[in-house]
C-alpha cells in the first residue's frame, strides 16, 4: 500500500501533472492553456537573460521594470496569435466524439508554436552580436540564400550554431512530452457549453492581440520607449519581431506611408527645391524626376568609369575619419583623389548601398529596389543611362552573384555582362566567394580587356573579403590583433587587396582615361544606444584617376549624390531620374544625408537631424559629429524641416509604385 500511495504522489508532483492540475479548468482548451503558460514562462526567461546581458544598456534607460512589464504585454499578442488558429477550428473538431483527434492536434500546435518561440529565442543573441537588435527582416531575407547563410554560420558561428540546434531539439522533445503527458487528462465539455463559451473566448483572444482599446492595434512601435534601439528589441519578443517584418514586406510598396500622407505635388515641389535642382527642367510628367544634367566638364571623348564598393568598409576603420588604423593604403590614397570626409550610407545592408550608389535612389523602410519585383526591369542605374551613351557595363563579384538577387536586377537594368566566382580561378575562397585578391586579380584582367575594344566601360566590382566570418588568406597582413579572424584583420586584408589593385590600374592605359570611385555599401555593424546610431553610417568615399586632382569635400554628403558627381567627372551629359547632388558644381554649400535605420528615417542637415518614426510625432535630434552622439530628443523639429524629410522618404516609394524611375522610352 505505501509503496503504491508513495509512486502515486511522486507522480503527481511531475511538471506535466502539475500542469494538467492547473489547467484541468479549461476542458478541450486545457492544452492551448498549457502552451500560454509555458510561452510566457519562456519568454519572460528569455528577457531577464537578454537583459541581463545587456544590463548596462538597459540599466542606462531607466526603463528596467517597465521593460518586463510591457515585455509580458508583447508576448500576450504573440502568443494570442498561435491561440486564434485552433480556436477557431474548436466548434468543429472539440466535440466529445473527436477527443482524440482534438488532443493530438492541440498537442502538436502548441509543440509546433513553443519550438518556434524557443528556437527564436536561441537565436536572438548572435543575431544581437551582428546587428545590435533582435531578429528582425534580415532574418527572412537572409533565410533566401541558405548556401551562404549556412557556409557563414559553419565557419563563423560552429558552436553557437550546433549549441543552438541541439538545444533547440532536446527542448523540442521535452516540450512535446510534457505536453502529451498533460493533456491526457483533459476532460471535453458538453458541446452547448463549448459552443456558448466559444464567442466569449474568441473576443478575449482578440483583446489579447490588440493589445488595446486605442484607435490602432499594438504593434513593435508602440513599444519603442527609449532612445536606445536594441533596449526597445528587448521589449518585444523575436518571433513576433520576425512576424512583424513578414508582415510589412507585404506592404513594402507602400511602406513610407507609416510616417504619414503627404499630397504628392507637395512631395515633388519639395524635393525640386533642393538647390542643386533649382535649374532642372522637368517636363515629363509622367517621370517627375527626369531632368537633364549637363556635365560641368566638358571632354572630347567621355572618360570610363571603375566603381569599387567595398563590403562593410565604415568609417570605423579609417583613422582620419575617427576610425582603427587598419586602412593604411585608403589613408595613402586619399591625398590623391577627391576625399568626402562627411559621406554617410543610406542604410546598413549591402543592397541599399547598391540602390544608392549605383542607381543614385533614396532609402525606404522597405526592402531595396534590388530585390523587389517592380524595380527588375526598366529600372534606372548608371549602367542603363551609360549604355545608352555607349558604353560597355558589367559587374564583378567574387562570390555567386545571384545573391541579394543583384544578377536579376543588374541584367534586367543595363548591365550587358556579370562576372563572378565561376569565371575565375581563385587562390582563395571564403564563405562569401574568392578573395579580394583574386576578385581585383580577375577585375584587372576584364578592364585591359574592356580597354582592348577601344569602347567606354564601366565596371562595379564588389567586395566580399571583409565579411563574416571574416575569413582571407595567411601571410598577406601584419596582423592588427593576434587571432585572425576578426573585423578589424580582414578590414586590413581589404585595405591591403585594394592598395595592390589601384597600384597595378595606375601602371595600366586606361588608368589616365577612366574615373575611380572607392566607396563602401555600409559599416560592418550598426550597434550603439542610439535611437539612430548616426555615426555608424559614416563611411570613406574617394574619387581618383583619369586628371582628378586632390580635394577635400567637408560638406556633408549622401550616398546618392555620388552618381551624379561622377556622370559630371566623366564628361557625360545626361537625362536621368536622380535627385542626388553633382559636387562637381558645388562643393562648399551646405549638404544633407538621407538615413534609413530600421523604420526610423533620418534627415540629417548639418547638426540637426530629423528623425520620423512610424504612428508617432517626428523628433528633432543634435549631432556632433566629431563625438558621433546624438540627442534625439533636442526640441521639436519645424515645419520646413518635416516637410523636407517626409518629402524625401516618400518619393522613393512613390516612384518604385508607379514604375516611373526610369529613362524615358
Amino acid at each position: 500500500m505505501f509503496p503504491k500511495a508513495s509512486s502515486s504522489t511522486s507522480q503527481d508532483k511531475t511538471p506535466s501533472a502539475r500542469l494538467a492540475r492547473i489547467t484541468r479548468w479549461a476542458g478541450p482548451y486545457a492544452s492551448l492553456l498549457q502552451m500560454l503558460l509555458l510561452g510566457l514562462l519562456i519568454l519572460s526567461l528569455s528577457r531577464v537573460a537578454l537583459a541581463a546581458w545587456q544590463w548596462e544598456r538597459v540599466e542606462a534607460t531607466g526603463i528596467s521594470a517597465v521593460l518586463f512589464l510591457q515585455g509580458a504585454r508583447a508576448d500576450l499578442i504573440l502568443l494570442g496569435y498561435f491561440l486564434a488558429v485552433p480556436l477557431l477550428l474548436a466548434p468543429l473538431f472539440a466535440h466529445r466524439f473527436s477527443a482524440r483527434l482534438w488532443r493530438t492536434a492541440t498537442v502538436a500546435w502548441a509543440t509546433f508554436a513553443l519550438v518556434f518561440i524557443v528556437f527564436m529565442e536561441l537565436s536572438s543573441p548572435q543575431f544581437i552580436m551582428q546587428y545590435d537588435v533582435r531578429p528582425n527582416r534580415l532574418f527572412i531575407e537572409y533565410l533566401a540564400y541558405p548556401h551562404e547563410v549556412f557556409a557563414t554560420l559553419w565557419n563563423g558561428f560552429r558552436t553557437a550554431l550546433l549549441l543552438g540546434v541541439g538545444l533547440t531539439v532536446v527542448l523540442a522533445v521535452l516540450l512535446y512530452r510534457l505536453l502529451q503527458r498533460a493533456s491526457k487528462g483533459m476532460n471535453m465539455w458538453p458541446s452547448r457549453k463549448l459552443l456558448l463559451l466559444w464567442p466569449v473566448l474568441c473576443i478575449a483572444v482578440f483583446m489579447q492581440v490588440r493589445s488595446t482599446t486605442g484607435h490602432r492595434p499594438a504593434n513593435p512601435a508602440l513599444f519603442a520607449l527609449t532612445g536606445d534601439s536594441m533596449v526597445n528589441s528587448l521589449i518585444i519578443n523575436s518571433a513576433w519581431s520576425v512576424f512583424d517584418a513578414i508582415g510589412s514586406m507585404r506592404k513594402e510598396s507602400v511602406s513610407s506611408e507609416i510616417y504619414g500622407d503627404m499630397p504628392r505635388a507637395k512631395v515633388l515641389e519639395q524635393v525640386r527645391a533642393a538647390p542643386w535642382l533649382a535649374g532642372a527642367r522637368f517636363d515629363n510628367p509622367q517621370l517627375p524626376t527626369l531632368h537633364h544634367q549637363p556635365a560641368a566638364i566638358q571632354r572630347e571623348r567621355p572618360l570610363n568609369l571603375v566603381i569599387v564598393l567595398e563590403e562593410s568598409l565604415g568609417a570605423t576603420f579609417v583613422q582620419s575619419l575617427g576610425g582603427l588604423p587598419v586602412t593604411p593604403e585608403l589613408e595613402k590614397l586619399k591625398h590623391e583623389g577627391w576625399w568626402f570626409e562627411q559621406l554617410y550610407a543610406t542604410g546598413t545592408r549591402s543592397v541599399r548601398g547598391i540602390e544608392a550608389v549605383v542607381a543614385g535612389y533614396a532609402p525606404t523602410p522597405a526592402r531595396s529596389v534590388v530585390k523587389l519585383s517592380l524595380a527588375q526591369q526598366n529600372f534606372y542605374t548608371l549602367a542603363a543611362g551609360l549604355g545608352q551613351q555607349g558604353y560597355h557595363t558589367e559587374f564583378v563579384y567574387g562570390g555567386e552573384a545571384h545573391f541579394d538577387n543583384m544578377r536579376s536586377f543588374f541584367t534586367g537594368n543595363g548591365f550587358q555582362k556579370i562576372v563572378d566566382i565561376g569565371e575565375m580561378r581563385p587562390s582563395f575562397v571564403g564563405s562569401w566567394g574568392a578573395s579580394d585578391e583574386d576578385l581585383f586579380d580577375k577585375s584587372l584582367e576584364r578592364l585591359n580587356s574592356l580597354h582592348a575594344s577601344r569602347k567606354p566601360f564601366f565596371s562595379l566590382i564588389f567586395t566580399s573579403s571583409n565579411h563574416e566570418p571574416f575569413e582571407f588568406p595567411d601571410g598577406k597582413i601584419a596582423l592588427h590583433e593576434p587571432t585572425k579572424q576578426t573585423v578589424n584583420n580582414a578590414v586590413k586584408y581589404a585595405d591591403h587587396a585594394l592598395g595592390k589593385f589601384i597600384r597595378e590600374a595606375k601602371k595600366q592605359d586606361y588608368w589616365k582615361d577612366t574615373v575611380f570611385l572607392i566607396v563602401a555599401d555600409h559599416d560592418n555593424r550598426v550597434y550603439g544606444n542610439a535611437l539612430v546610431p548616426i555615426k555608424k553610417f559614416h563611411i570613406p568615399g574617394l574619387i581618383l584617376g583619369a586628371d582628378i586632382q586632390p580635394k577635400r569635400i567637408a560638406t556633408i554628403a549622401s550616398q546618392v549624390d555620388l552618381a551624379p558627381t561622377l556622370l559630371s567627372l566623366l564628361g557625360v551629359s545626361s537625362t536621368h531620374p536622380m535627385i542626388g547632388r553633382d559636387f562637381v558644381r558645388d562643393s562648399s554649400s551646405p549638404g544633407r544625408a538621407l538615413i534609413q535605420f530600421n523604420n526610423l528615417f533620418t534627415w540629417l542637415e548639418g547638426s540637426s537631424a530629423t528623425i520620423l518614426r512610424p504612428g508617432k510625432a517626428p523628433l528633432l535630434g543634435r549631432y556632433d559629429a566629431a563625438s558621433g552622439v546624438l540627442d534625439p530628443y533636442a526640441g521639436k523639429p519645424s515645419r520646413a524641416q518635416v516637410d523636407r524629410a517626409m518629402a524625401h522618404v516618400m518619393l522613393p516609394s512613390l516612384l518604385y509604385r508607379e514604375q516611373r524611375y526610369r529613362l524615358a522610352p
